[in-house]
């Protein structure tokens, strides 16, 4: 496969987003992909519970949030064309049973940004003007706001954005609504959303999995969108501060809600309250904010006695990032640890009353845990250094969970897993199945204090040397064990290069000790076990030690700089993405309020800012404007630093070796379908030219 394919295809695939189910066995995937101009992404949802995916909506927008009741009916938010031959402003929030045409239940102005079905309980979290009491309040002051133009926001906490977009003006709020209220009549949209029959699982010409079974249906004209039923929602009372994450009862009795708030020594300490939604009580505070720890939710127990929260302990200059899995008793608030012996971050759900599940990072892997809450630790239920997949989203069917699996050279895929035996079956896939080229190998090697790591190595089809090109991860919590779109290895190795994927210190799934060796020092442990493993790598006959380059992200842009400012001329180049420059300067202008706290001792011994005057290798720098986690302000800093600073800023005419590679539009990742292909295209130029002194032409689309 040549690059161009390579790109190509990765960019042009379908996407396994996500799964939905209930208890009663039906399995839903939400995907994404291109649009029939092939420029945006589109989500959409199919049933996958059959030998080939169904593809349930359409329409040319995306699905936004959805959920499935225990009747298999989906309900799901999407906006659609009105009566003027425009998309409406806001998602609507429709129903879709297993046999029928999509309903509109409500409209709500800024539209869903989750849906919870437990019975004939609907709840609902969507934003809502501050002053607005009721939706009859929220649709008139959003209006007037509109009406008058007012962009302004008026902020009383942090933050005030995130990730890519700002906060408010609106909060974020949760309520609920009866679903036994609506009426038996219904209407249609024709534009969006159902054929029925069966499909087989050829792409059509939207890009979704499956063609439709109903004559006629794709060729119906727009149609105008039928009223709103008479579904009403009934806001729910919450306590002060930001909403950041809720959970709800099987019944529907109550919601435990995860808010943050300032505290003195903490700007974004975290609470967790329990709800009442039909008594209208007050909120009950399960557990208090504190400046050095939070809880976040996990599950409630299926009987709805017990909670499952995992208890992070905050990085400080004192202190190191942990995570404890506990379960919390609402009866008595008494707090116990699940599993204290196992030496693992957990993602966990109940299987039933006592037994739970939970996927875990494992040695450049995953693993799928099972065990009762009391035991001290669980057994290994699939996983492991056996095989090479890692697992996310678990739900409880029965006796399996659903769940998604991919591996660095493995799309995600649906599989369910047996809870008994650990077998392992696959699902009718949406998303594209990518071929990738060439093998994937492992390389180890030794810490400077004797601690054992490892890498996945990549490599291109042929027997070398290959020029070697090293991924440094983002985080820095976090492990090369699963597929990516955004850094993707398959589009390298196609072009010629191997990758190495290294797992330093910091590294999740290798135990907390593997996180305390690099957590107090950022450019130690973790820079050095990255250059253990790429002398490993380059010592292997099949590497041409010679030409080799570096790449990282975020954290592993942080990495990037710091490597380039300590490692002279070993690697030929450095690609440095969305990274940190100046850990000060970040620390308070990012999103994440831990970041100061965290740096201030750190920053004066690993800020890469502080060795500019050490960089020779050419640097390209990429950047989205719209970055609020590491602003595009570092990037800025950084470039004027490499023109002027470093030891080859310009030459005699002027010119520089460096490149900056910005996006006024996209945020910490690279979204968009003709941005990321230029992403691709523009690292690989630039590794071709320094590392293979092969002078490849810029992507022409940039101008």
């Amino acid at each position: 496969m040549t690059t161009n394919d390579a790109v190509t295809t990765l960019l042009d695939a379908r996407r396994l987003q996500g799964l939905l189910t209930n208890k009663s066995g039906r399995v839903i995937a939400q995907y994404s992909f291109l649009n029939a101009e092939g420029s945006t992404y589109l989500t959409h949802l199919a049933d996958i519970g059959g030998e080939n995916p169904r593809r349930l909506t359409r329409g040319d927008q995306s699905i936004g949030a959805a959920a499935i009741s225990e009747s298999g009916t989906l309900y799901f938010a999407a906006k659609r064309t009105g009566e003027d031959g425009k998309d409406a402003e806001s998602p609507s929030l429709w129903s879709l049973p297993e046999t029928g045409e999509a309903r509109k239940l409500a409209d709500h102005s800024g539209g869903f940004s989750r849906i919870e079905v437990k019975g004939q309980s609907m709840i609902v979290q969507f934003p809502v003007h501050t002053w607005a009491a009721n939706e009859d309040e929220h649709r008139d002051y959003s209006q007037e706001r509109s009406e008058s133009k007012v962009s302004a926001i008026l902020h009383s906490g942090f933050p005030i954005r995130r990730w890519d977009h700002d906060l408010g003006p609106g909060q974020e709020i949760l309520a609920i609504a009866d679903l036994s209220t609506i009426t038996d009549e219904f209407s249609e949209d024709l534009t969006a959303d159902t054929a029925r029959g069966e499909a087989d699982s050829t792409p059509n010409t939207a890009g979704g999995a499956g063609t439709t079974g109903a004559a006629g249906t794709e060729d119906r004209e727009d149609s105008a969108i039928p009223s709103a039923t008479d579904l009403a929602f009934r806001y729910l009372s919450l306590p002060p501060g930001r909403l950041v994450d809720w959970a709800v009862d099987d019944e529907a009795r109550f919601v435990l809600v995860q808010v943050e708030k300032p505290i003195p020594g903490q700007l974004e300490a975290s609470e967790i309250w329990q709800i009442d939604v039909h008594k209208h009580g007050a909120p009950r505070l399960l557990i208090e904010a504190a400046v050095d720890h939070a809880y976040s939710i996990d599950a409630i127990s299926p009987d709805g006695t017990r909670a499952l929260l995992t208890r992070e302990q905050f990085w400080t200059s004192t202190t190191n990032l942990s995570a404890a899995l506990t379960v919390l008793d609402l009866a008595t608030e008494s707090l116990s640890p699940v599993w204290p012996d196992a030496d693992h971050w957990f993602a966990p759900v109940w299987a039933d009353d006592s037994t739970l599940v939970a996927t875990a990072d494992d040695h450049g892997r995953g693993s799928v845990f099972i065990g009762d809450v009391n035991d001290e630790q669980p057994r290994r239920l699939v996983g492991g250094e056996s095989q090479k997949y890692a697992f996310a989203g678990l739900q409880v069917q029965g006796l399996t969970v659903v769940a998604t699996a991919s591996a660095i050279d493995v799309a995600p895929l649906p599989i369910v897993i047996d809870l008994v035996s650990g077998q392992i079956s696959e699902l009718a896939n949406p998303a594209s199945v990518i071929d990738g080229a060439g093998t994937l190998a492992e390389v180890t090697a030794v810490g400077d204090d004797g601690t054992a790591v490892r890498a996945w190595l990549a490599l291109p089809e042929g027997e070398g040397p290959f020029p070697l090109v090293v991924f440094a991860h983002g985080g820095p919590w976090g492990s090369w064990n699963s597929w990516t779109y955004r850094w993707n290895p398959g589009p390298f190795t196609a072009a010629g290069y191997a990758v190495l994927l290294p797992d330093p210190a910091i590294s999740t799934g290798y135990g907390q000790s593997m996180i305390d060796r690099g957590q107090q020092e950022l450019g130690g442990a973790p820079f050095t076990d990255i250059l253990a493993l790429t002398d490993a790598a380059i010592a292997r006959p099949d590497i041409d030690a010679e030409r080799t380059a570096l790449a990282g992200g975020s954290y592993g842009g942080y990495m990037a700089n710091w490597v380039a400012g300590h490692t002279s001329q070993r690697f030929r180049c450095i690609v440095t993405h969305a990274s940190l420059w100046n850990t000060t300067s970040m620390g308070r202008t990012t999103d994440n309020a831990s970041w100061d706290v965290a740096m201030r001792k750190q920053s004066s011994t690993y800020s890469p800012h502080l060795f500019a005057d050490r960089i020779e290798v050419p640097m390209l720098v990429i950047h989205g404007d719209k970055d609020y986690r590491v602003p595009i302000g570092q990037g800025q800093e950084l470039w004027y630093d490499l023109l002027s600073r470093s030891k080859t800023p310009l030459d005699a005419e002027g010119l520089t070796q460096h490149r900056f590679l910005y996006f006024p539009d996209e945020g910490h990742w690279i979204t968009g379908r003709g941005n990321a292909e230029v992403w691709y295209r523009t690292v690989l130029a630039f590794l071709d030219k320094h590392v293979l002194d092969i002078d490849s032409q810029r992507t022409r689309a940039l101008g």
